[in-house]
């Protein structure tokens, strides 16, 4: 079987993720196989579609092994504008977790924004973090869930 020919991953940038419930519920769903990356662990109960995948304590150490083996037609769902950049270049549909996906169109932007925001913070101009996560985010993140496994 071909990438084409099998239905799609989902990779998930698990460590800070608030919608792990709603990936497990739409991929239980759809029969799909999802892989929970993070450098902690986290309890799935015994579902036989659901990868556990615990990395090194490192830098990026969770980014790399998403990147290395997700392909053309699998899922990210990350909040890390680099990692969806990196996911989108092998063909990838990306998430983040309010559900906006990732685009090759957008990528440049946001990364860039990513960096001027960075730099803002370090020079002390702009502080704490954006708006909180809604009901609505949830909501809006469950439905793009289902339109990317879909497609």
């Amino acid at each position: 079987m071909t990438q084409a020919d099998r239905p799609p991953e989902i990779y998930v940038d698990a460590d800070a993720c608030p919608v792990r419930d709603e990936i497990l519920k739409v991929a239980d769903r759809h029969g799909l196989i999802v892989h929970l990356v993070s450098n902690r662990g986290f309890r799935t109960t015994d579902r036989p579609n659901v990868h556990n995948v615990l990395v090194p304590d490192k830098f990026d150490a969770a980014d790399d092994w998403i990147a290395e083996r997700i392909g053309p037609g699998d899922v990210a769902i990350t909040g890390d504008i680099p990692l969806a950049a990196r996911c989108l270049e092998n063909g990838a549909k990306v998430l983040d977790t309010k559900g906006k996906p990732f685009t090759e169109h957008g990528i440049g932007m946001a990364l860039a924004m990513r960096e001027l925001m960075t730099d803002l913070r370090a020079m002390g101009e702009v502080s704490g973090g954006g708006p909180g996560f809604t009901k609505q985010d949830r909501s809006r993140f469950l439905g793009a869930l289902e339109q990317a496994v879909r497609r």
